[in-house]
């Protein structure tokens, strides 16, 4: 038991040295490392560290979600983003002796085509963009009710002919109580740099800290979320027009101690109907605001979704509207190779 706390707390304490370690100031690259490949956790608003269910595809922001119950899974899942974008991945998962777990991922991030030109404004034909992220993840149970888990990634992006590379590792740990249904996260993502650069400008990961809470209300089928995410800074300032209803209206910008508490938030519900299904509805105040400069809708920083297990097949969707002229949606599909080939 003593060493299962010494490990507890070693493998806390390396995340808390992360935090001021590899805080961000400026702008950093690798952005698409923040679009979560689930279904589930874009649903409740695209930041969530803590949902404990049958769904290999919730290890991509926490290794910590992986586990032995994960054995022989196979997650697949596309989404339709913004701009034409299309991103698509599958992940698995493998019980390793009696208390561990490993998994392997491959996640595509596709841009569309794009017009090039010269520095004399001469178009030179189109081309494409994208990256790719590779990973390997272990987790293993502390305790009863302790599991860390590390993430290590390649990154690989290409633009027209221009190529770079980086290295990334993610650390979570988890805290799950069955008989309370209480589950609490601890995550730092993205840590690690270029091994490989555009040009002669070195770009940042977008280094993450994230905490996060899920509880089912006792005695309904109901589960609240809340997850905090970019704990490496406070301030998270945003601009809107002094006149929404004018295009050119000039930008005012927005720092108040309200809006940078609310920017770190995601606040995330569900509806249990049984153990198979799930209705889920997300709010996400940092994107709504991000869209405030823009025409943005109604909807922008809400996102819902639902997911379903027909025998051996789960199946989970969900959609966004950022702002008008983007409807984001995801697909996944989950299969357990045991169960299916019985």
């Amino acid at each position: 038991m003593n060493l299962n706390r010494l490990a507890i707390y070693t493998f806390i304490g390396v995340l808390l040295m992360a935090i001021p370690m590899n805080a961000q100031d400026g702008t950093t690259a690798y952005n698409f490392l923040n679009v979560t490949p689930s279904a589930h956790t874009y649903a409740l608003g695209g930041y969530n560290v803590t949902v404990i269910d049958d769904d290999i595809n919730l290890a991509a922001q926490n290794p910590a979600l992986l586990g032995p119950e994960n054995d022989k899974q196979v997650g697949l899942n596309y989404m339709r983003y913004i701009g034409g974008s299309n991103f698509a991945g599958v992940r698995y998962g493998q019980k390793w002796r009696t208390h561990g777990a490993w998994g392997a991922s491959i996640q595509y991030f596709g841009y569309g085509s794009m017009e090039g030109y010269d520095v004399a404004g001469v178009k030179t034909g189109s081309f494409s963009a994208n990256d790719i992220a590779v990973g390997v993840t272990y987790s293993h149970d502390i305790s009863d009710f302790f599991r860390g888990g590390i993430t290590a990634k390649y990154l690989y992006s290409k633009y027209e002919d221009y190529t770079a590379g980086a290295l990334a590792v993610d650390l979570g740990v988890n805290y799950y109580d069955p008989v309370y249904d209480v589950s609490a996260s601890l995550v730092v993502t993205n840590l690690g740099g270029q091994i490989k650069k555009f040009a002669d400008h070195r770009d940042k990961l977008p280094v993450d800290v994230q905490l996060g809470i899920t509880k089912q209300i006792n005695g309904t089928p109901f589960r609240l979320s809340l997850t905090a995410h970019h704990l490496t800074k406070w301030y998270l300032p945003y601009y809107e027009p002094a006149d929404k209803n004018n295009a050119e209206s000039a930008l005012v910008k927005k720092n108040g101690f309200g809006s940078n508490l609310l920017r770190h938030l995601v606040f995330g519900a569900e509806f249990l109907p049984n153990n198979n299904t799930y209705i889920a509805l997300g709010y996400n105040y940092k994107t709504r605001t991000d869209m405030s400069s823009y025409q943005r809708s109604f909807l922008s920083g809400f996102s819902a979704g639902a997911g379903i297990k027909v025998k051996a097949f789960g199946f989970g969707v969900a959609v966004a509207q950022p702002h008008s002229g983007a409807t984001t949606f995801m697909l996944n599909v989950t299969t357990n190779m045991r169960e299916l080939l019985r």
